[in-house]
């Protein structure tokens, strides 16, 4: 039950992610899915960053972080993407 609840967090997560952040994001439920939960991670390892825990414990953050993380991850693929595409 806890895996089944931790992708839907992450699916909730990166709908969110994906309706705060401009432009279109061509990916599918489970890509979103994802993102979120990735999201998580990178905003869960920027809030050790920001209150002096170890960065290396790897750990996930509210839902709050969880968005910030996954909108990160969203800016990176764009720029990524625009880079890729242009040759």
């Amino acid at each position: 039950m806890g895996i089944l609840m931790f992708l839907v967090f992450g699916l909730v997560v990166g709908l969110i992610a994906r309706a705060i952040m401009p432009g279109n994001q061509s990916m599918g439920i489970l890509a979103t899915a994802l993102l979120g939960i990735a999201g998580s991670f990178v905003g869960g390892f920027l809030a050790s960053l920001v209150y002096g825990r170890s960065a290396a414990d790897l750990h996930a953050t509210g839902l709050v972080g969880a968005i910030i993380g996954s909108l990160v991850l969203l800016f990176i693929a764009g720029l990524v993407n625009s880079r890729w595409s242009r040759g």
